[in-house]
């Protein structure tokens, strides 16, 4: 079984902040980049949903559109949250890792 399987436990969120860690996107970018980087596949309501939710939280931002496409960019709100999110993942998965050893 895949790790990206798990569907709905794959915070869109998440994988948004971390495809723009590599750099600005518009959406069609960013939904290439995150099944690239995962398998996973957002569909256009939850990236454009997730979009907005973490541009009014500060984490990203729009920058003027080239065309009709929209780029996006982390802020370092965004940057400073997603380093510490990794983190505390990073944590959970040693964690786990030395559980299943025992």
């Amino acid at each position: 079984m895949d790790a990206f399987e798990f569907g709905r436990f794959s915070d869109p969120a998440l994988l948004i902040l971390a495809s723009l860690a590599g750099g600005e996107k518009h959406g069609y970018a960013m939904m290439e980049d995150i099944e690239a980087m995962t398998g996973v596949r957002l569909g256009p309501g939850t990236l454009y949903g997730a979009l907005s939710r973490l541009e009014q939280s500060g984490l990203i931002k729009a920058l003027p559109a080239d065309e009709r496409r929209r780029p996006y960019q982390l802020t370092a709100q965004g940057a400073a949250f997603l380093r510490q999110y990794l983190a505390s993942l990073g944590n959970l998965v040693s964690l786990g890792l030395k559980r299943l050893e025992a």
